[in-house]
């Protein structure tokens, strides 16, 4: 029987080295409800922040304080006529900060701080889709619920145009306001 190449030898070696280099399980610390584990109370109110579930050392303390940046410029719009407003944009926000506020109480660590950001997102987008149907119905003098039917006929008739030619979309959008 012929001995093994030497070809043969390397490439056991390397398949072995790449094994024990590359392929090396990765170690993460995982969190449930079961395994959290409170921080002592004995601390002070930053150690005990800091040693948190919901500290800053983790996204559940980031993304709200991100997605307050969102939050604060559906404030700033509060200073922008109403005509000039987009309706599904902030149904688009009444929707997610509804939706949002409510998985924050499902999602485990709970995160009331997330949850506080997604209701303001959600009054934010209510008080200006008011905002946009109140101003609609005094120009037509008519219903909310008309109102708010017609708006949605002409955000569907925009979106079909954009649909149906979204090179065109683009072109209008690039175009200079004339004033």
């Amino acid at each position: 029987m012929a001995p093994k190449s030497p070809f043969r030898a390397f490439q056991l070696t390397s398949r072995t080295l790449r094994q024990s280099l590359f392929r090396q399980p990765v170690r993460r610390r995982i969190t449930t409800a079961e395994t959290t584990v409170e921080p002592p109370s004995n601390l002070n109110a930053f150690q005990r922040l800091w040693r948190s579930p919901i500290g800053p050392k983790t996204v559940h303390f980031w993304a709200p304080i991100f997605k307050w940046g969102v939050v604060l410029t559906g404030i700033s719009d509060f200073a922008r006529p109403a005509e000039s407003l987009s309706l599904t944009q902030n149904l688009a926000l009444m929707a997610t900060g509804a939706i949002w506020t409510r998985w924050c109480f499902v999602i485990k660590p709970r995160n009331i701080f997330l949850a506080s950001v997604n209701f303001l997102l959600f009054c934010v987008g209510a008080t200006q889709v008011g905002r946009i149907l109140s101003y609609h119905q005094s120009i037509k003098n008519s219903t909310f619920p008309e109102e708010a039917k017609k708006a949605a006929k002409h955000e569907g008739k925009i979106a079909e145009g954009i649909v149906k030619d979204p090179e065109g979309a683009v072109k209008k959008a690039e175009a200079p306001i004339k004033a």
